[in-house]
């Protein structure tokens, strides 16, 4: 892991995954960037460096430069107390939609790991909106890690791996099994039987082992658990066995296929209250 990337808007959500990504970062001697994101209203006029030309709507510009400019000192002043960190630190202030700024900064910097803070949506918002959170966690190249609360790495110990574990599985787990030998955790892996999706037991605990053994996997342990819906297994059975971090992969779907399908990944990031980390498994 070389960088690691943590967009932030000074929310308390924000600031858990800040503090993550620096003991992580710390643990690697890899780079951390923090990247902030000012979402301006259409009538302002802003160039990449936070330069506003005067006009109309006066008032307006006159807060958004008084914001910009507080930003660029917060920013700063952290730049500052992180310097001589174990880690190599740095900020990025830029204007204009929030996931557009993070997808480009992750390409920019060739992100190994993303660390984000989110409140979680659901419902009519989730399903005409979707939060940031969940568009980077749909279309990132690299991992995602979404907190709403806060955590330390070492406290990371158990981690779930939900899966069909088929060739999906298999696309994402090499990834996983990095952050697992990072943490020094063990990784429950389970297969969520529902109704609509219903396998016997002994056929999952034959494909999870089979899947083991083919990824030369480590301190796992295998489980399948019986529920209603996939987002509900998952969430139960992290809670069953106080898991410390859900890990999944996400099919990266757009548009009408994925309003249509949607996603079991971005259903739990929006529902758990624990850690999530997911990745986009590539066709």
């Amino acid at each position: 892991m070389k960088s690691i990337l943590v967009p932030y808007d000074f929310s308390e959500e924000a600031g858990y995954a800040f503090e993550l990504a620096q003991e992580l970062a710390t643990k690697v001697a890899c780079k951390l960037k923090l990247i902030h994101i000012i979402e301006i209203p259409t009538s302002q006029n802003f160039n990449t460096m936070g330069e506003v030309s005067m006009g109309e709507n006066f008032i307006d510009k006159i807060y958004m430069v008084d914001l910009v400019n507080k930003r660029k000192e917060q920013l700063k002043k952290m730049e500052e107390e992180h310097a001589g960190k174990a880690y190599k630190f740095s900020t990025n202030i830029t204007f204009g939609n929030p996931y557009a700024g993070i997808s480009g900064e992750i390409t920019e910097i060739k992100a190994d790991l993303v660390i984000m803070g989110s409140k979680g949506s659901s419902g009519l918002e989730e399903i005409l909106i979707g939060s940031n959170t969940e568009k980077v966690v749909r279309h990132s190249e690299c991992p995602v890690i979404t907190v709403k609360a806060q955590v330390s790495s070492n406290s990371i110990k158990k981690i779930v791996f939900a899966s069909d574990f088929g060739e999906n599985g298999k696309k994402v787990i090499k990834k996983l099994k990095t952050l697992q030998e990072l943490l020094g955790a063990e990784i429950r892996l389970v297969k969520i039987n529902t109704p609509n999706s219903f396998e016997k037991t002994i056929t999952s605990m034959e494909k999870i082992n089979a899947f083991i053994k083919a990824n030369n996997l480590e301190n796992t342990a295998i489980d399948v658990f019986n529920a209603d819906s996939e987002e509900e297994g998952i969430n139960e059975f992290a809670d069953y066995i106080d898991a410390d971090l859900i890990a999944m992969a996400t099919h990266g779907r757009t548009g009408f296929l994925h309003l249509l399908g949607g996603s079991i990944a971005e259903d739990v990031v929006n529902s758990s209250k624990k850690p999530v980390w997911t990745m986009k498994f590539k066709k």
